[in-house]
């Protein structure tokens, strides 16, 4: 489990991101060569932010958890930290601010939402809570992301699946995708902003203590601290089944209190990513409507007990 508290999480983010910028990035003048640590020095970053030493010291030892807008977008701006990880640091600065968000409770997709998922025939679609469990597919969806896994695995909480588990533990996600080094930063991201958003997720914290032990890469990648929401883009797959594609995804969060994600795939109109597409939706289609477990119709042949994940 993840143990780190608030203010050792805004510490060590705070340090990451001076270790990256170096004196002369930032128009001061470093003179001579040897120093302590990397990047900027405490004082060097108070000066350019305009706070005293001290109250920056005492800010990444988490020992200012009232700190200001004003001082707080002052060190972002030093910082030169991105929109995402300056709402990432306000997170961090101030755990028990009014208006933080609670952990989320809910733990199963709204039954109009399920029928808006189910309707997508066309689209690869799926819904997911804040930390990122799968809590309904279509079934493309589910073809395209984890045909190896029952389809109404999403339906029991004891063997729900987890995107991003999968991503580090489950090898067929693994070879789904072609570029793993560059989608693994991109779901630790994700999950870096979701710890700040919800730090008093006992599930959330469990899931990443879970990775950090089992998979040295991600342990490698969280300790960098990566911060980005990663809510629309270019993923590339490799399917068993249809082969290669690049499909664009969007994540839109539900309007409500629940945290949860509409997660959807689409093809550029013409390219032979929609052509495998379309025919990976054809295999769905051509399963029986009363068969109880998509997974196997997905792929038509035994092949299915095979197939990657997201």
């Amino acid at each position: 489990m993840n143990t780190d508290t608030p203010p050792a999480e805004l510490g060590d983010f705070l340090r990451t991101r001076r270790a990256r910028l170096r004196p002369e990035d930032v128009g001061l003048v470093s003179y001579g060569t040897r120093r302590r640590v990397p990047g900027l020095r405490r004082e060097e970053l108070a000066q350019l932010a305009g706070v005293s030493v001290a109250y920056y010291t005492r800010l990444e030892q988490g020992q200012s958890p009232g700190a200001s807008d004003g001082v707080l977008d002052a060190i972002a701006r030093a910082l030169r930290l991105s929109p995402d990880e300056h709402a990432h640091l306000r997170n961090l600065a101030r755990p028990a601010r009014a208006g933080r968000r609670p952990a989320p409770r809910t733990e199963t997709a709204r039954p109009s939402t399920r029928l808006l998922v189910e309707a997508m025939a066309a689209v690869p679609a799926l819904v997911l809570t804040a930390r990122f469990d799968v809590l309904a597919w279509n079934p493309l969806g589910h073809a395209l992301l984890a045909g190896h896994l029952a389809a109404d695995s999403p339906q029991r909480p004891a063997d729900r699946p987890n995107t991003q588990r999968l991503l580090f533990l489950d090898p067929h996600t693994r070879e789904l995708y072609p570029n793993w080094e560059d989608e693994a930063p991109r779901a630790v991201s994700a999950l870096r902003v979701a710890a700040g958003e919800y730090p008093d997720d006992r599930r959330l914290a469990e899931l990443i203590g879970e990775l950090t032990m089992k998979s040295p890469e991600f342990a490698a990648l969280w300790s960098r601290h990566p911060v980005r929401k990663c809510a629309f883009g270019v993923k590339s797959f490799h399917h068993p089944l249809v082969g290669p594609m690049e499909l664009t995804f969007e994540m839109t969060r539900l309007p409500d209190s629940s945290g949860q994600c509409l997660m959807m795939y689409g093809a550029e109109p013409g390219s032979s990513s929609e052509a495998a597409l379309r025919l990976l939706a054809a295999g769905v289609a051509s399963a029986s409507p009363s068969s109880a477990s998509p997974s196997s119709a997905t792929a038509g042949t035994s092949a299915a007990a095979a197939t990657p994940s997201p």
